[in-house]
């Protein structure tokens, strides 16, 4: 069995999980998040668009969304369980029920509404191909709008834009793929600036606080009750890195050598075993990492 990591942060990869139902597939899972009873939510761009695991063992629980998706990409469930995603294509940010029931809509959905332009902001409500969400501990709702816009909003807890920031290029506060949210235990907002290179940290406000620049491509984040960072790398084969909320690294595996493929989402259960979603030109999965 393929072990990776090092020091107090090791793992073993278990190849059988989970259990796929008979003629299903889950050939393009773009992210993945894990509710309070440790049920793994996979959100795929196939027909079952969310399908829910256990995650010790990796039996099916349920699945949800047949035909409301155009192109899923992110997904996030907040500590009262509810289930958050992303469609890229619909330009849409959705809230759900563990069961799939649909209770918020954010966003115009099929249209693209720029909020970035080469002179700067428009006055425009988001989306452009939105990747990401995560909901701050008092219920805001932080967005990442990252293909089409260059920008964070953030919404009150019943969906009203309250702020946005960011803008095209490379200086702090300025983004180049907005690809993924997080909030740390401090609520910070952690930004995957993907293609710079970086994630950016800022507070609540939008006033930027600083850059971790020793990630490639990071496409996902998760900040952890225990004040744990797990980053997701796209970039140099792909890598699970995790990080303290000081910026520290603490472990990183990497590459075909750990077993991976192209990471695209992470999230960990009550165990801290990690759970990643794989998106590559070598083959797309869903794998689990068992902590040891």
């Amino acid at each position: 069995m393929l072990t990776v990591g090092y020091g107090d942060f090791r793992y073993e990869q278990d190849e059988s999980w989970p259990t796929v139902p008979e003629g299903w597939s889950m050939d393009h899972p773009s992210d993945l998040a894990v509710d309070s009873r440790d049920r793994v939510f996979v959100f795929n761009r196939n027909e079952h668009p969310v399908i829910a695991f256990e995650a010790d063992t990796g039996s099916f629980v349920t699945s949800w969304g047949e035909g409301e998706f155009t192109e899923p990409h992110g997904i996030f469930i907040d500590a009262d369980d509810y289930v958050w995603a992303t469609d890229r294509q619909d330009h849409v940010v959705t809230k759900h029920t563990r069961h799939g029931e649909k209770l918020l809509e954010l966003g115009r959905r099929g249209w693209a509404m720029m909020t970035v332009t080469p002179h700067g902001t428009s006055l425009d409500p988001p989306f452009n191909m939105p990747a990401g969400v995560a909901i701050a501990e008092d219920g805001a709702i932080f967005v990442a709008d990252g293909y089409g816009n260059r920008q964070v909003h953030r919404f009150s807890p019943e969906g009203e834009l309250e702020l946005s920031w960011g803008t095209s290029g490379t200086e702090p506060g300025q983004f180049a793929l907005v690809h993924n949210i997080g909030i740390d235990t401090q609520g910070r907002v952690l930004v995957c600036d993907r293609a710079n290179n970086r994630i950016q940290i800022f507070d609540r406000e939008g006033q930027f606080i600083t850059i971790w620049d020793d990630v490639k491509a990071p496409g996902d984040v998760y900040v952890s009750p225990d004040k744990l960072v797990y980053v997701a790398e796209q970039g140099g084969g792909g890598a699970v890195s995790i990080f303290s909320e000081a910026g520290e690294l603490v472990c990183r595996f990497r590459g075909k050598e750990s077993g991976l493929r192209g990471v695209h989402g992470i999230w960990i259960d009550s165990h801290s075993n990690i759970f990643i979603s794989e998106l590559s030109h070598h083959g797309h999965c869903v794998q689990k990492f068992v902590r040891i």
